[in-house]
């Protein structure tokens, strides 16, 4: 699953002829490590809460540079954006970040800041990610702070150019032994899934098909979780999931239904088993399994969706991915509101091209469109989904509901 492009493109005559040819030149991404320190960031305008919040000092070099734009009401005041990032464009150390703080009001100033964002995410380069929050009116500053955090690290070193609205959470003191279940947990995404989780002091339940049990149970020995054989789209499958969580854990923190299949055709081609087989796992199981653990109030604090960039920009030959992947969006779009009251949020995360088996059998030409074209110039990996993932899971994430975040550095395709 390597990227051969991408090594040639970072050796001493790579390095030449991508800059003689004006190739496509992929950075280093920095990822987490354990000992990893954030360098200064810098905050505007003077006077902004966020620089507290932040612990900011001044520096000649910056990995972050935050700009506080609440308070900007009028298309005039966007020139205040000019003003704070211009001086300091080129003080950013590499894979650094760009974040702009506003408003969810829906007003020409709040509205451009949009464009500013994207535009930066692609401009600035050398692994540099730039963002949009949006904080509700009146929501304290501090709902903000795992939002924060998480684009201020490595752990979103694969997602850039993204908006996420913050609304207002009562933040609970979770429980000593916080459980997770993923599903499609054997392998890939969902393996690293397991992983992250289990690093961070989760219970994991790894949950696969009987036919990937030998797989699952490895990923589950090797972080001391749990392992749970079950073919989600068998009528019985929410209930017997219900009775297992019930009587083993009395209920689960966050679910994340990462469980997904392809069956490629054009939809000429296409026979009723390749749509009835890729809507029932991606989407149909994932909406019953969903709602039979509401009704039992098996679900404390959080669901994730794993939709994908083909369910927003769609794909030839994947007519029932795509509108199977879109229905995660909009099935977490109908979620989130409803389930405010209760304090579960509802997020979902659209991978682009992340690196995996099943992205390595694509065809050549296919192969590296999906890798190039991005502001990363490369694909992504399954622990970029996996540490985005973990992020809307978190007890800080309690203000952040009814978002998609696509994990595809900033594809050029879709919206």
């Amino acid at each position: 699953m390597g990227d051969p492009y991408t090594s040639f493109a970072r050796s001493g005559l790579g390095k030449t002829l991508v800059k003689r040819l004006g190739l496509p030149d992929p950075p280093r991404l920095e990822r987490w490590r354990d000992g990893w320190e954030r360098g200064p960031v810098l905050v505007g305008p003077d006077g902004s809460d966020l620089a507290t919040l932040l612990k900011t000092a001044p520096a000649d070099r910056y990995y972050g540079l935050v700009f506080d734009a609440r308070e900007l009401s009028t298309p005039e005041e966007l020139r205040e954006l000019y003003d704070f990032f211009h001086p300091v464009a080129r003080s950013l150390t590499p894979s650094g970040r760009v974040i702009v703080v506003g408003s969810t009001e829906e007003t020409a100033a709040q509205r451009a800041l949009d464009g500013f964002i994207r535009s930066v995410g692609k401009e600035f380069g050398r692994g540099t990610t730039a963002q949009l929050i949006r904080l509700a009116e009146g929501a304290p500053l501090a709902n903000a702070q795992s939002t924060l955090d998480f684009f201020l690290s490595p752990k979103s070193a694969y997602v850039s150019g993204q908006t996420v609205s913050i609304g207002y959470a009562e933040f609970t003191t979770p429980q000593p032994k916080q459980i997770v279940l993923v599903t499609g947990a054997a392998r890939g995404i969902g393996a690293a899934m397991a992983q992250v989780f289990a690093r961070d002091g989760y219970h994991v339940i790894g949950l696969d098909v009987p036919a990937a049990g030998q797989d699952l149970a490895k990923v589950a020995n090797d972080i001391k979780g749990e392992a749970v054989q079950l073919d989600l789209t068998a009528a019985d499958a929410p209930q017997r999931l219900v009775s297992y969580l019930k009587d083993r854990h009395g209920g689960i923190d966050v679910i994340v239904h990462n469980a997904g299949i392809t069956r490629d055709k054009t939809l000429a081609k296409m026979d009723t088993s390749r749509w009835d087989s890729v809507l029932g796992v991606n989407l149909i199981a994932p909406v019953r399994v969903t709602e039979a653990l509401l009704a039992e109030n098996l679900i404390r604090r959080g669901i994730v969706g794993v939709a994908s960039i083909a369910g927003i920009a769609g794909n030839r030959g994947q007519t029932n991915y795509a509108t199977s992947k879109a229905g995660v969006i909009g099935w977490i779009h109908e979620l989130a509101p409803r389930l405010t009251a209760s304090g579960i949020t509802a997020n979902a995360v659209a991978p682009g091209f992340i690196e995996t088996a099943m992205t390595a059998k694509m065809p050549l030409f296919v192969r590296e469109g999906g890798r190039r074209l991005n502001s990363m110039s490369q694909g992504g990996l399954p622990i970029d989904v996996a540490e985005t993932v973990a992020w809307l899971s978190a007890p800080g994430s309690a203000a952040v509901t009814g978002n998609v975040i696509r994990v595809c550095g900033q594809m050029m395709l879709g919206a």
